[in-house]
């Protein structure tokens, strides 16, 4: 099979579920912006050198794709449930539980990878936006928002355990 179908050459990709939309459209922008969040924290995880927070990308990205399918996807039960997100809640309590507190804004880039979890960073808080524009627009699941609004904040907390900061 080919790489290539040719089914998007008229400007429509065909969602998880089966239906044709246009490539422009607010869901595909949103599970397009998660997508690309996705790939910073591959590039993350790549260049970190504490395996702590090499496991808890990689565990992060097992998340990613559901979290693509429930928004690719039309009048189906969300994959991402309350469960996941009180388990990313409970893991950002106890890595914010080993950190300082912060008393200043920080700047982060004091390592590759630290710089590519920043990155992730602004791109998920962009994937939240666009899902919101979606959300008005198109019926959303409640879970997927939150569970977003997290993940900016989560990777946040791993960059400073990137950076000790």
């Amino acid at each position: 099979m080919s790489v290539y179908t040719k089914t998007g050459d008229k400007g429509e990709t065909g969602l998880y579920t089966g239906e044709r939309v246009k490539k422009n459209s607010f869901r595909v922008s949103a599970y397009g912006a998660v997508d690309e969040g996705a790939a910073a924290l591959s590039l993350a995880r790549a260049l970190s050198e504490k395996e702590e927070v090499k496991n808890k990308i990689f565990k992060l990205q097992k998340l990613m794709p559901l979290l693509m399918a429930d928004l690719a996807s039309l009048n189906q039960e969300s994959l991402i449930t309350s469960e996941h997100i009180a388990s990313l809640e409970k893991e950002m309590d106890e890595i914010e539980g080993k950190l300082q507190p912060l008393k200043c804004f920080i700047i982060a880039g004091n390592t590759r990878a630290g710089g590519a979890l920043d990155m992730a960073r602004t791109i998920l808080r962009r994937a939240e936006r666009e899902f919101l524009t979606l959300k008005e627009n198109e019926s959303v699941h409640e879970a997927d928002g939150v569970f977003l609004n997290r993940l900016s904040d989560y990777v946040f907390l791993l960059m400073r355990i990137e950076e000790e900061i």
